[in-house]
């Protein structure tokens, strides 16, 4: 035993306390445990099903499938029995695996042996694992066999320790009820002390007809995407049906030079459609120039865009060009238009008008071939209205309008993105995690995400920060202020399911929505009191109450201007 470790606590949860980690949910009918989602399921369904790939694939290629199909599970309860356990000593960790084999009713663990000492990188381990269910399968079933029928077992004993120790463990079934003898008996130590271990390894490694298939399909995906880039449109990633619609549009403009506006909430992926439709049009080696005209102070966004001669104003130290020169014949993004002031709006339209502008403080004409693409998230209708906008200028910039809808309203694209943001940033912090825990999924998949893609990159990036490294991200990792849904069932110690749903008498926080409705009535007016509490309690920082918030700064000045909220 490692003696620098005794200094850890001895005891290891029992069946008792790991039970309190399944809960079962009335509100969608899913059982899970931990952060995992679970499945109840008939074992003769399981042996049918074991019989269909033995019959299908051979008996070799069908130990392997579910030797693999074990040892991706074992990965999974080492992860959550280190979690659950925390810092005790190795052989307890190990006992605490024993009790969830024993709790998700797939064998009964016997401890015959067991030597752990992780300095000298020492394990041996001899288990008795009475009722073992893939036995039981062939006992009843499938008839008995030649050899060890406990294949999942074995994948999960083996991945299981491997994790735990961080060394490479293989478990063999010396002794099998599945092929007569009286008892099943798992013998595990050190990958290299087996013989054999080269060979045993490949067990563990996906079939050559598995891989073939996978590079097939790969190819053949980027084959798809060569003859038809319809369904594509640069780093704008997704497949709904909105997805679709934009794509195609984009697509169809990219052909020509009309001018584009993009119209959607914050964070939709504005500039990727405009990126998207800059590189599938003829101007693609030319300059893309991306302009944010609400960075811009509003008294220098006409030199900014048209250039300024020196001398022109105080401050203006140099000739220097503006953007749209500087994209001459290639594409200019133009986001948040509205935000162009009334001098820059007609300069603006003289650009698109007759394809020539002056800079500030010039008198020489300058002729510019510029595609604009502009974006805005306020309806431009209600800005000309208003007087903000000039009308002339809208109808020039909404020739070819494409609404990109929002994330809620194209929810399939969710799982997708998250792969890909995923990918980034592991590579980006040279980090490996296990991907997102099934709670951590589905909360995703059922967030409203006002800040659509732009909010849905910041929380993956938040939450495999949050993780350690060859660990599977939590919902909590995600959201840190989430509380599990109560509208669920637990077991009891007795094994006997109780109600979790009954409010907490002690939680006036439980009913603050209907306080809300009630008091304020409306839903702008919640938002105004939820942005005014924020505020004042980040002492007017805008950052610091964006993040209370779990929102973007730009997307609460947005929020703030909409209100009508001033900073003091």
């Amino acid at each position: 035993m490692n003696i620098a470790a005794k200094h850890l606590s001895t005891r290891s949860p029992d069946i008792h306390e790991l039970s309190k980690q399944v809960r079962f949910q009335n509100s969608d009918g899913t059982v899970w445990f931990g952060e995992q989602r679970m499945l109840l399921m008939q074992l003769a369904s399981l042996t049918n099903f074991r019989k269909e790939q033995i019959l299908t694939v051979g008996l070799e290629r069908a130990k392997g499938f579910f030797m693999r199909l074990g040892y991706s599970l074992g990965q999974k309860d080492a992860e959550l029995v280190k979690r659950l356990a925390g810092d005790i000593e190795p052989e307890e960790l190990f006992r605490t695996g024993f009790q969830l084999d024993s709790l998700k009713g797939s064998v009964k663990v016997e401890e015959l042996k067991l030597e752990i000492d992780p300095d000298n990188k020492h394990f041996y381990a001899l288990l008795n694992m009475h009722d073992a269910y893939e036995a039981e399968m062939f006992i009843s079933e499938l008839g008995l066999t030649d050899g060890p029928a406990c294949w999942a077992l074995v994948g999960h004993a083996s991945s299981f320790a491997s994790e735990l120790l961080g060394q490479e463990i293989i478990f063999k079934e010396i002794k099998c009820r599945g092929c007569g003898d009286p008892q099943c008996l798992f013998e595990g130590k050190p990958a290299t002390e087996w013989d054999d271990y080269q060979s045993y390894r490949n067990y563990f490694k996906t079939t050559p007809i598995i891989e073939e298939l996978y590079d097939l399909q790969n190819q053949l995906s980027v084959l798809r995407h060569k003859i038809d880039s319809s369904a594509s449109l640069g780093n704008f990633i997704g497949q709904s049906d909105g997805f679709q619609r934009v794509c195609k549009l984009a697509n169809k403009a990219s052909t020509g030079k009309v001018s584009v506006l993009l119209l959607g909430e914050t964070g939709v992926g504005k500039e990727l459609v405009a990126k998207g439709i800059h590189e599938n049009s003829c101007r693609s080696v030319e300059p893309f120039i991306a302009v944010n005209c609400a960075a811009i102070p509003p008294d220098l966004i006409e030199a900014e865009l048209f250039g300024v001669e020196k001398g022109a104003y105080t401050g203006a130290t140099q000739t220097r060009e503006g953007r749209f020169e500087r994209a001459h014949r290639g594409t200019i993004f133009l986001d948040e238009v509205v935000e162009l002031s009334p001098r820059a709006q007609a300069t603006l339209l003289r650009v698109l008008q007759e394809g020539e502008l002056e800079r500030v403080g010039d008198t020489q004409t300058r002729k510019v071939d510029v595609r604009v693409i502009a974006a805005t998230n306020e309806s431009l209708i209600k800005a000309v209205e208003t007087g903000r906008f000039r009308a002339d200028l809208y109808y020039r910039l909404n020739v070819y309008p494409i609404e990109i809808p929002p994330l809620r309203e194209r929810r399939e694209d969710i799982s997708m993105l998250t792969t890909y943001f995923l990918r980034k940033y592991e590579a980006y912090y040279s980090k490996k995690t296990l991907g997102l825990s099934d709670l951590a999924t589905k909360t995703l998949l059922s967030y409203d995400w006002p800040g659509n893609v732009r909010e849905l990159e910041n929380v993956i990036e938040r939450g495999l920060i949050l993780a350690e490294n060859g660990e599977t991200i939590d919902a909590q990792y995600l959201f840190p202020n989430m509380n599990r849904d109560s509208n669920s069932q637990m077991i009891s110690t007795s094994g006997q399911l109780i109600d979790s749903s009954t409010p907490s008498p002690q939680n006036p926080d439980s009913h603050w929505a209907q306080q809300a409705i009630e008091q304020l009535g409306s839903m702008e007016k919640i938002e105004e009191a939820l942005v005014r509490y924020a505020i004042s309690k980040a002492e007017n920082n805008v950052a610091e109450a964006a993040r209370m918030l779990d929102i973007t700064r730009p997307t609460l000045a947005y929020r703030l201007k909409k209100l009508n909220i001033e900073i003091g």
